[in-house]
């Protein structure tokens, strides 16, 4: 090896010990190590956020760090909440400070967490935290109440206990003091503290909203100036909220009692009466904007109390569209209104929206004026907003129509389709309706392909655009949508067609190019078959990357979520093995991750798991196809994994194991010089994070499963013991306990294992102490399968016998073994053949089991064998299937799974081709060498069915039992 693990060892370990040193030294802990409220620790963490905000690397780092290391100490979240509340600190530093607060309590309020928060500062930190949300700003009132909710999934009583009385009292001063400001905030806070618990019933906060809904009413009418009317009606705004949520299993009696009044009253805000007779002062606009602001929840009220009054809330609604919505400021208020009629044309009154007439109107007055294309509509902000997922004008007409369709589909066809006909008359001198065209065909896809013939609606319309360069980017966009959308229905096009515009400087062109190239190539026909290979990629490879990596440098682009996902996508198929493929891809990411590791933050989520998918990838098709180009792989990679582990980049952290994971797989043995985060499997407190845990257990395993024999140490056992004892004394944390412990048991050889059996059985069989679970007693057995067939039936004994005052081999069996065998199929394919396999041994080289004391437990045992071998199953693939619609990239056991790392599940059996196969081969072996031994145990103890069961498996196998 050319060294030793103890070497190895006190070089990291006097790395750390002095990295630490640096950061104890700069953060001046005189008396901040126990956490202590004063001057100091006033200033020290000001400052620590100050650097966490800054604007340069080396102080943002610095921050990172030193809030870091003050986490761990005692009464941190207690001084940060403070911090929170020192109105002379910054706005900015204490907003930041906010955050930092809700992400500690997401990481350390449960019990079960790593270094969790102890009881004495929980109590103080809910004693602070309710004044502290009432009083503060909107924006840290916000991020406070995400706190809450935190404390509230653990101990809701507290929250609702401690809150309403204060909101309460705050409410009643408010209202004396006509402080509307504070009426609005106190509101706000228990209409969050509803969306976040709202399965909960709130009993008694009918009578707050009720008096204050009645109070902001009367106010209303009594029309105040507009910047006390527009607090009033947010206020109105927030009651009718809080009475809409599910927390009321009804609408709560006060409104049903007046329900003609309230009728009554959403009538007249709807049709905006009230508004002649208020303050000339105002501009019309000023008068409009006031009375619809924020009163979109009047409508959703009405969704509930408009039952016995639908009629008059329907025809109030379309007064209000047809009178008021196209004047200025009433846009949400115009969205509020079509959804309404929206819900009542899917619901058992859509009835009243059929008529003849009334579509003609819908069509004409609703529909096609919001679909069209405004002049004032033309900016980027705009194609923006049309490109996400939040509701605009023309989606929700779009809407309203499609709800009709849902009773009356060939009624709404007939219209559209008429519609589009007549704006293609027309495109040829008016973008804009040819644009309103493709727009209704796509949006319509998910009701009827019938609107046009889309196969030659594609020649004819959308081709053209395609291939005609003009300036008119909706039309681009509206272009790719539909190739986006249809692309099944379409004959397969040349991918040169799309990627000339991820080079458009226009945001959104691009990034539905990036969408339409991605979703292209996951496409496949008949069979199975891809209908995009390498082979269209190459000639294009270079170009469309270098497009790519440019997009993602363009102003708004930079943590482009679409860019990158394309990015990943193409290097995942496309031909890059060769140098000149491989060499400006690794170049461009490296950039990218050292972007990212400096502002991780500040970019979607999943634009960085798509930029370390496109990194394994990069590594498991580029690297291992072509050896020469691993050198430079880890050289330009390697600072910045380096710079994740080292600073604590939380959110990266599980991606870098896991890219660490894949380097050692990729590089097939020991190095001479291994890098010194290698022994931070070992040394570094990471494990105690348990969204780091899966991914260390990955990396560890890989370093074990490629020979890297430096880590086969005694010492090392112990420590992986300890973590995995650790983890598995939790219920949520036993699984990757269980795994780790896996490892140890499959990869150390039993010499080294022998010393620790005791502490290994002990973990074990805690888990069957004292509140057992099906799931705990399905690892056990995983576990206790793996140990027989890696160290032989023959150690188990020594496992069981281990613990003094434990269980025998015959107690566990009967107890756990047999009871739960049935149930591991929902582990699994490994686990069940592990699980079968290992049985199967025990049957037949367990000397206890063959004793003839022992029969009743044999044949139970394999009635048991049987029974989870006759239950349907299916192998892994090699491959999982490409999740096309999937936009978040999947969580497991608290960490992002990277599906191209090249890393894969091991099977500690690859010899055993057939778990039932191996059973009757062993079966017929043992029945002809002690013929009449077994026929009658299989007699006596299988059920009739796992007899039929044996006897198709001979018949199978063409073996035979007698």
């Amino acid at each position: 090896m050319g060294f030793q693990f103890s070497s190895l060892l006190s070089f990291h370990v006097s790395i750390r010990i002095s990295y630490h040193l640096i950061i104890f030294r700069s953060l001046n802990f005189a008396k901040i190590l126990s956490m202590e409220w004063n001057d100091e620790t006033l200033r020290n963490l000001t400052q620590f956020f100050a650097n966490k905000v800054s604007t340069k690397k080396d102080m943002k780092r610095r921050g990172k760090r030193e809030l870091t290391e003050a986490a761990k100490k005692p009464n941190y979240g207690v001084c940060v909440l403070r911090l929170v509340a020192e109105g002379a600190v910054a706005e900015n530093i204490r907003e930041c400070a906010a955050v930092n607060f809700t992400n500690h309590l997401i990481r350390r309020w449960v019990p079960s967490s790593a270094a969790p928060i102890t009881d004495g500062e929980k109590e103080e930190i809910k004693t602070l935290i309710v004044p502290l949300i009432l009083s503060a700003t909107p924006t840290i009132r916000n991020e406070l109440s995400k706190a809450l909710a935190v404390i509230g999934n653990d101990d809701f009583a507290m929250v609702w206990s401690v809150l309403l009385p204060e909101v309460k009292s705050n409410l009643d001063k408010a209202l004396i003091q006509n402080d509307y400001a504070a009426i609005d905030g106190n509101l706000a806070v228990v209409n969050f503290v509803l969306k976040t618990f709202e399965d909960h019933f709130m009993s008694d906060l009918s009578r707050l909203d009720s008096a204050m809904l009645s109070s902001t009413i009367e106010r209303v009418l009594r029309k105040k100036k507009a910047a006390t009317l527009c607090l009033l009606i947010e206020a109105q705004r927030v009651c009718f909220r809080i009475l809409s949520w599910p927390s009321f299993l009804d609408i709560p009696l006060f409104l049903k009692e007046n329900a003609d009044k309230w009728m009554e009253e959403f009538s007249n805000y709807l049709t905006m009466s009230y508004l002649k007779t208020m303050d000339r002062n105002l501009t019309c606009d000023e008068k409009v904007g006031v009375a619809a602001f924020k009163n979109t929840q009047h409508i959703d009220m009405g969704k509930k109390l408009s039952q016995k009054y639908l009629h008059e809330f329907v025809e109030a609604v379309w007064r209000l569209l047809v009178d008021a919505c196209e004047l200025p400021g009433c846009e949400q208020l115009t969205m509020a209104a079509i959804k309404f009629l929206t819900i009542v044309s899917t619901s058992g009154h859509h009835a009243l929206l059929a008529g003849d007439e009334i579509l003609q109107k819908i069509t004409e007055s609703i529909f096609i004026p919001k679909v069209m294309f405004r002049d004032e509509d033309e900016n980027v902000e705009l194609y923006e907003m049309e490109g996400s997922k939040v509701d605009t004008r023309r989606r929700i007409a779009c809407e309203l129509l499609k709800g009709i369709a849902v009773n009356y589909k060939e009624k709404i066809t007939a219209r559209v389709s008429k519609q589009i006909d007549s704006w293609l008359a027309v495109s040829a001198t008016n973008w804009k309706c040819k644009e309103c065209a493709i727009y209704l065909v796509v949006s319509f896809s998910t009701i009827s392909t019938d609107l046009v013939d889309v196969e030659s609606f594609f020649k004819s319309v959308i081709v053209p655009e395609l291939q005609d360069p003009n300036d008119f980017p909706m039309l681009k966009v509206g272009a790719l949508k539909f190739l986006t959308t249809f692309r099944v229905l379409i004959p397969k096009v040349g991918l040169g067609d799309v990627v000339r515009f991820v080079a458009s400087d226009v945001n959104v062109v691009h990034s539905y190019a990036a969408i339409c190239i991605e979703k292209l190539l996951l496409m496949k026909d008949t069979g199975g078959v891809q209908r995009y290979t390498s082979s269209d990629i190459s000639p294009l490879f270079l170009g469309l990357m270098s497009k790519l990596f440019g997009a993602l440098e363009k102003p708004g682009s930079e943590g482009n979520q679409y860019i990158m996902r394309c990015i990943m996508r193409v290097l995942q198929i496309a031909d890059i093995s060769s140098k000149e493929a491989a060499s400006p891809c690794l170049t461009e990411l490296a950039k990218l991750l050292e972007k990212v590791c400096l502002n991780a933050e500040k970019r979607p989520r999943v634009f960085n798991h798509c930029l370390f998918e496109a990194v394994v990838t990069l590594g498991e098709r580029a690297c291992k196809k072509n050896p020469s180009l691993l050198p430079d792989f880890e050289r330009c990679l390697k600072e910045n994994i380096r710079e994740i582990t080292c600073n604590d980049e939380e959110d990266l952290y599980p991606y870098a194991c896991q890219f660490l994971a894949q380097l050692v797989s990729i590089k097939k043995g020991p190095e001479k010089k291994p890098w010194w985060i290698y022994d931070m499997t070992l040394t570094l407190d990471d494990w105690n994070e348990s969204r780091n845990v899966p991914s260390l257990i990955r990396w560890f395993q890989s370093l074990l499963q490629q020979g890297v024999n430096v880590l086969v140490n005694e010492r090392v056992v112990v420590r992986m013991l300890d973590y995995a004892k650790k983890h598995m004394s939790s219920p949520d944390a036993e699984e990757p306990g269980f795994k780790l412990l896996g490892i140890v048991i499959l990869n150390i050889h039993y010499d080294v294992l022998r010393k620790h059996i005791v502490e290994i059985w002990d973990a074990v069989y805690s888990r069957l102490q004292p509140n057992i679970t099906t799931t705990s007693v399905m690892h056990v057995i995983t576990f206790m399968s793996l140990f027989v067939v890696r160290h032989g039936t023959h150690n188990l004994p020594d496992l069981i016998n281990s613990k003094v005052g434990g269980s025998s081999l015959h107690e566990i069996l009967g107890q756990f073994w047999i009871p739960t065998l049935n149930t591991i199929t929902g582990l699994g394919y490994i686990e069940v053949k592990l699980s079968a396999v290992a049985s199967t041994k025990l049957l037949f080289e367990s000397a206890s089991l063959l004793d003839p004391a022992a029969e009743e437990l044999w044949g139970k045992l394999l009635d048991g064998i049987v029974t989870l071998l006759s239950q349907p199953h299916e192998e892994e693939e090699e491959e999982e299937e490409e999740e096309e619609e999937e936009d978040e990239p999947k969580d497991l056991m608290g960490y992002r799974l990277l599906r191209y790392s090249g890393w894969k599940e091991e099977d500690p059996l690859k010899e055993v081709l057939d778990p039932k196969h191996y059973l009757m081969f062993l079966l017929a072996l043992h029945f002809a060498q002690f013929r009449g031994k077994f026929l009658p145990l299989i007699t006596r103890y299988l059920s009739p069915a796992n007899q039929a069961a044996v006897v198709r498996l001979c018949i199978f196998y063409n073996l035979a039992i007698v």
